[in-house]
């Protein structure tokens, strides 16, 4: 997860990171906590629960992103990454885009 933080695109730290069950780790909340990032993930069975409801209405929202990247993963371009330069998968990913939102409107 830190490796991750550190790769993002973005100057400022995200609030929160929204995660599965996989995420949920007492250790990993503490050291996100200390640089200001809240971990919203469910609990684990046998786990000491950590958060309560009213966190959790976020991860109910997490299915928006999970379609929004199974629609992606119909295009056979950008499941198997046939290009060789990244400007040019960049260049796929957003004629996806485009066509998924087309699509919508």
């Amino acid at each position: 997860m830190e490796r991750t933080l550190d790769c993002r695109f973005t100057t400022a730290l995200p609030e929160r990171l929204i995660g599965d069950k996989a995420y949920d780790s007492n250790p990993l909340d503490a050291r996100l906590a200390e640089k200001g990032v809240n971990m919203i993930s469910p609990n684990r069975t046998g786990t000491r629960r950590t958060q309560d409801g009213r966190e959790l209405r976020r991860y109910k929202r997490r299915w928006k992103i999970e379609r929004t990247f199974a629609w992606l993963g119909f295009n056979r371009r950008l499941v198997t990454r046939y290009e060789r330069y990244v400007a040019n998968f960049e260049a796929f990913l957003h004629c996806a885009c485009f066509f998924l939102l087309f699509r919508l409107l």
